[in-house]
This record gives C-alpha cells, sequence and structure tokens, in this order.
C-alpha cells in the first residue's frame, strides 16, 4: 500500500510536485501532515483484507526541523516504524529525486553538475541505509526502490553520456552491501515523462540490463511501458533469469496516469502470470496510483482489493489443466473452458474470504467511509 495516494504525493517536506508527476483533481480531506496520513492509512486498511505493507517515499520523514534529502537518518522515520510495529506491518522504501531544487531540471543521477549529482547519491545511500533498519526492526525484508525523472524534452545530442554518468552514481550507491534479509534493492525504468518526452535516461533496457548484471531486482511498473506494451507478458521472461523481481501496479490511461487499478483483463493477467509462474513469494507487489477527483480512501480500498481479488482469481484458476489442453493443441477447448472461467462464482469466494478476514463484504465497505468523510475529512 503507497502511502502517497493520501495526500496527492506532496510529502511532508515540499509543497509543490515537480519531476513529470502530476496529481489532478481537488476533492476535499486531502492528509496535510503526518496523523491525518496515518488515521487515514488506518480507516483504509480496516476495510482490506489480509496483512499488508506500507511503501514510503523518502519525503514523508518525520523530523523535527529542516533536514535535507541527503542528510535523513532512520530516526526521521521512527514513527513510522512505531506505527508499523503496532499494526503488524512491513515497510518498503523509495529515495525521492523530485519535488527538489535539485531536481529543478530533471537531472538528477544522470546531472552534469557533478556536485548535485553526488547529493542524489548521498540521498540514495541514505534511503539504502534506512530501508535495511526497516527490515530489520520489523523482521521483514524492505524493498528500496530507485526511479528517478532525469531526461529531455527535445531529441538529445547525447545519449550515452547521462546513461554512463547514472550508471557510476548507481555502482557508488550500490557499493555498500547490506543483509538481503533486511533490504532488497531494485532500480524502475520509465519511457517517458511530462517534460522529459524525447529521451528517458533509466529506460527499461538500461535497468534490466543494470539489474542484471549487480544482481538486483528489476522493477515494472504498468504504466511505464507505450501504451501498446503489457506487463503481463514480461513477467515470465523476467522471472527465468532472476531470482525475485518487482512490480508498481498503476493503470495508465493513454500514457502513465496512475489511475486507481480497476479489476480489468490486464490486472488478472498479471495475477495469472504470478500464479502460473509459482512467483507469489518471489515477487514484490506495490501499487502505485494516485487520484485527487475522488475520495482519497475509496481510492486505496478499491485498488487494493482490487489487486487482492485479481489474485485470488488467478488461485482459483486449473492452471495445470489449461496448460495440458495448450501442450496437446486441443486449443478449441481451451478457449471454450477459459471462456466459461469467467462467470464461475469467483465473487462467492471472495466474499467468503472477506467475511474470513471480518471486513464488509461487497460495497458494504463504502458506507464507512462515507461516515469518516463527514466525520473528519470533510471538516480538514
Amino acid at each position: 500500500m503507497h502511502c502517497w495516494q493520501g495526500d496527492d504525493v506532496t510529502g511532508f517536506d515540499s509543497d509543490t510536485l515537480t519531476g513529470g508527476i502530476a496529481a489532478t483533481g481537488n476533492y476535499p480531506g486531502k492528509a496535510t501532515n503526518p496523523e491525518q496520513l496515518m488515521n487515514d492509512i488506518d480507516n483504509a486498511l480496516r476495510l482490506i483484507p489480509g496483512k499488508h505493507k506500507i511503501n514510503l517515499h523518502a519525503s514523508y520523514a518525520i523530523t523535527k526541523g529542516k533536514v535535507d534529502r541527503d542528510k535523513l537518518e532512520p530516526k526521521h522515520f521512527q514513527t513510522w516504524i512505531d506505527f508499523a510495529k503496532e499494526r503488524g506491518l512491513g515497510l518498503d522504501f523509495n529515495p525521492t529525486l523530485f519535488s527538489h531544487p535539485n531536481a529543478a531540471d530533471n537531472l538528477t543521477l544522470s546531472n552534469p553538475d557533478a556536485s548535485i549529482r553526488q547529493f542524489w547519491i548521498n540521498h540514495c545511500k541514505a534511503t539504502r541505509k534506512i530501508a535495511a533498519h526497516f527490515g530489520k526492526e520489523l523482521g521483514c525484508t524492505s524493498l528500496n526502490n530507485v526511479w528517478i525523472p532525469d531526461g529531455y524534452k527535445d531529441v538529445p545530442a547525447d545519449r550515452i553520456g547521462p546513461r554512463k554518468r547514472l550508471k557510476d552514481a548507481l555502482d557508488e550507491i550500490f557499493k555498500e552491501k547490506y543483509s538481503k534479509e533486511y533490504l532488497a534493492d531494485s532500480v524502475e525504468s520509465k519511457v517517458f515523462g511530462i517534460g522529459v518526452e524525447s529521451y528517458t535516461v533509466g529506460s527499461h533496457e538500461f535497468y534490466m540490463n543494470y539489474a542484471a548484471k549487480n544482481n538486483l531486482l528489476c522493477l515494472l511498473d504498468t504504466g511505464h511501458f507505450h501504451p501498446t506494451e503489457v506487463i503481463s507478458d514480461k513477467i515470465s521472461s523476467m522471472l527465468l533469469f532472476a531470482d525475485q523481481m518487482a512490480l508498481h501496479v498503476s493503470r495508465p490511461v493513454r500514457w502513465d496516469s496512475d489511475h486507481v487499478i480497476l479489476f480489468d483483463e490486464e490486472l488478472k493477467e498479471i495475477a495469472k502470470e504470478l500464479v502460473r509462474c509459482d512467483a507469489l513469494d518471489r515477487v514484490f507487489i506495490g501499487l502505485d496510483f494516485f487520484d485527487a477527483s475522488i475520495n482519497r480512501i475509496s481510492a486505496w480500498v478499491v485498488g487494493m482489493r482490487n489487486m487482492e481479488k485479481a489474485l485470488l482469481y488467478a488461485l482459483l484458476m486449473p492452471h495445470a489443466a489449461l496448460t495440458k489442453l495448450q501442450d496437446k493443441k486441443n486449443f478449441t477447448e481451451l478457449m471454450v473452458t477459459m471462456e466459461e472461467l469467467k462467470t464461475y462464482p469467483f465473487g462467492d469466494v471472495w466474499d467468503t474470504y472477506c467475511e474470513m478476514q471480518n471486513v464488509p463484504q461487497q460495497k458494504d465497505w463504502f458506507k464507512e467511509i462515507q461516515q469518516y468523510e463527514a466525520n473528519v475529512l470533510s471538516k480538514r
């Protein structure tokens, strides 16, 4: 569960959102401080079955006074650690290489200015240390995921230079080794962002190769590819060559627009691939969407429950029997069976699971959010 849905990716150390990221809408009730955000997370989690982790960005540090991002320490996240311990949650982490004066031109780890580059190197080193501390304190491996907004709006004169600087920066960031029991490192690609439409330094090819060569996780974000690509088709290839991988599940509409994920065909295909590949214990599943045009807690609950629905749907599929039909080239029966399965009583199984987990079934959870909005959100 990503913390940034609750406050439109604002964080606690900046008032503006930059770096090719935009949250649209002005629905009332946005969280504006740590207490409000944590209360909202609590109210969402009690409507979502199962056990979870919270994904934090470094910009959600809770500090006394100004602490710049290259100076962050585990103590600046102690409130989050206490919050997670009390609720039996894990914590994942991300360095925040946007919404900062040193990222004003969308050049961070690839910046030709060595001093700015070093600032961000130091920041990423700090976040790895913090994430390892999360893992140790909570007894649950923490994923630290590096994403940068670097690129150029128009056709660049030099493509390899920025990528060489990024590679060298990453080499320095990942030089220190931590126990894999506590820390998992991943890198995340993108096809483009606002302001870097013509060239993205951290492309999929760059990071896939870097991760493979350096034994890191490659993180696939569903919004970070061409509109005609789907990551469900990429999962099996990635898992053949890597022990683990990571996902940011979002819903792009024409571009990386981070809409709330729906129980749609691609989400179901992603979940089916994870089950078919027997990879549920090899993949970190993080969500990444933010919608400021609707009730933010409802967005969390819809998206989280849909991801879980997709996993349950996949677990209920007779994959061995379907594979046997495919291998025997019985494609007619395969199509017929797969179509019939679409109307099998999956909803009843989901409702039973919700009942077992003591969370509301069907649309009943929305009544509780409406009450929370009337009593809390509308008064902010």
